[in-house]
């Protein structure tokens, strides 16, 4: 062997591994980090029903959420099902929310199917449907300020169910319209349910975030948090809608239209903000904008004889005030529908037009309408802020028991789209409308995607007036979609 030769040759590959080494890790440096798309959980609607053991009431009154756990594994008592039939019927409950078995099925499946999550959201409605009708029942010697304790507690107890199946994970949760210590729909602002509250949902922020988050949660439930590594430069500004709902009362059954207007303010500053220091920002709330098409289809609203539809909030202010902010606003997450959709909000004001706002509506873990419970876990590029996919699990059953968890559905292979940008879902919304007969691939999926479970059929005889809400978030634009063909 000619050992001078192999020498040469030797030193000669050394040296080109070298090169390729240095060429690839700069490469690696230079290159942008957006490649690593970053794991999103998407969770809403829990609806957690801690009295689906009725007998143990009073036990979970007496005991700190941290010891609620122990009571919930231990033995169910022998007359649970008569028991919780009963205290359904007295409250006229109208479904099952989230049992305990539930719950901690969905943890499980969380667990597995969104393993890597860098944080997770929670956009509403944390406890159960006819939550003080079910304590007062159960409990009847108590305390206004016992029931305040006890919703708190329920409220510390999901949260930290989440923190504990994601350990360091953040959790960031926006209130519903259930999350209160006064009744469905009623909340005082400035009150000490809303300041215990935000040390419930702040508890993990980092110190500076937490002072401040729990200073404007404790005014009317709304906070923002940087989103974590490797999210560049974005930030999530939670909302507590309810303050705009429709519905909305104060606990004492009075108005407080001050509450909504110092949020939008607050809004309009931080997005303001944001704009100036090149800032994306998510917005995340529970009761969605715009026109509940569904409600309006279901109560045979003639909104082309002059009738209005039904509108989710009181006020055309919040989503307004989005829709002015596309060019800052990369996604908006709402729920409160419990089902699979899409919203897009362009501004209706005449003006410069920065691009629409996408919305996700995140669908519910409670199978209180029948669905299925589901979970969603987005991709989303740290870079841009851009939700480029996600993909929605779904249950194969409503009790928690024998439960497999499956995926429902992937985004971008349903509606072939390569991102949940503004651009891509007025692309998707327009060939909606296109489709007035349902009979493409995407407007099948979405119909099939919509209801997790059997009866998402339901929404193809009013398809067209579906589509129009998607795009159309004040009541006379949607009267003139809806009206355009005709009555």
């Amino acid at each position: 062997m000619n050992w001078n030769g192999s020498d040469k040759v030797l030193r000669s590959f050394a040296g080109t591994c070298i090169l390729i080494f240095l060429v690839s890790h700069c490469l690696a440096q230079s290159a942008p980090a957006g490649n690593a798309v970053v794991p999103v959980l998407m969770v809403s609607d829990i609806h957690f029903e801690p009295f689906w053991d009725p007998a143990k009431a009073a036990q979970l009154a007496a005991a700190p959420a941290s010891g609620w756990d122990a009571i919930f594994a231990g033995p169910a008592s022998a007359d649970r099902e008569q028991r919780f039939a009963s205290l359904q019927q007295t409250c006229h409950a109208r479904g099952t929310d989230t049992s305990y078995p539930l719950l901690t099925s969905s943890l499980g499946a969380m667990r597995s199917d969104a393993s890597g999550a860098k944080f997770i959201t929670v956009s509403g409605d944390l406890i159960a449907h006819s939550f003080a009708c079910k304590y007062r029942t159960l409990l009847p010697q108590s305390t206004p300020d016992d029931y305040t304790a006890f919703v708190e507690k329920t409220l510390e107890y999901v949260a930290d169910s989440l923190r504990g199946a994601f350990p360091g994970v953040p959790v960031y949760a926006a209130l519903g319209n259930n999350d209160t210590d006064c009744g469905d729909y009623q909340l005082d602002a400035n009150s000490k349910f809303l300041a215990e509250a935000g040390r419930i949902m702040a508890a993990d922020f980092k110190a500076g975030e937490r002072r401040e988050a729990q200073k404007t949660f404790a005014a009317g439930g709304y906070f923002s948090a940087s989103l974590p590594a490797p999210m560049r430069h974005t930030r999530l500004l939670v909302l507590d809608d309810l303050f705009m709902g429709s519905k909305y009362s104060t606990c004492s059954g009075k108005p407080d239209p001050a509450a909504a207007a110092a949020q939008i303010a607050w809004l309009e500053k931080q997005l303001d903000s944001a704009r100036r220091n090149k800032e994306k920002v998510w917005v995340m709330a529970h009761i969605p904008p715009g026109v509940n098409p569904y409600s309006t289809a279901a109560k045979g609203t003639n909104i082309c004889a002059g009738k209005d539809p039904q509108m989710f909030l009181s006020a055309e202010d919040l989503p307004d005030a989005l829709a002015e902010f596309g060019d800052v606003i990369q996604l908006g997450i709402f729920a409160h529908t419990h089902m699979d959709e899409l919203r897009l909000l362009e501004p209706s004001r005449s003006g410069e037009r920065h691009g629409a706002v996408p919305v996700k509506m995140v669908a519910s873990i409670s199978p209180i309408d029948g669905n299925n419970p589901s979970f969603t876990v987005a991709r989303v590029d740290p870079d841009t802020a851009i939700m480029t996919d996600y993909r929605v699990y779904a249950a194969s059953n409503k009790t928690g028991v024998d439960t497999t968890w499956a995926e429902e559905y992937d985004y971008a292979e349903a509606y072939r789209e390569p991102s949940f940008s503004g651009a891509s879902v007025e692309k998707l919304v327009a060939a909606f409308k296109a489709d007035a007969r349902a009979q493409s691939s995407e407007s099948r999926s979405y119909i099939q995607n919509y209801f997790i479970g059997d009866r998402s059929r339901e929404l193809t005889p009013f398809w067209p007036m579906y589509v129009c809400a998607l795009s159309n978030h004040t009541a006379d634009s949607y009267r003139a979609c809806v009206c355009a063909a005709g009555p």
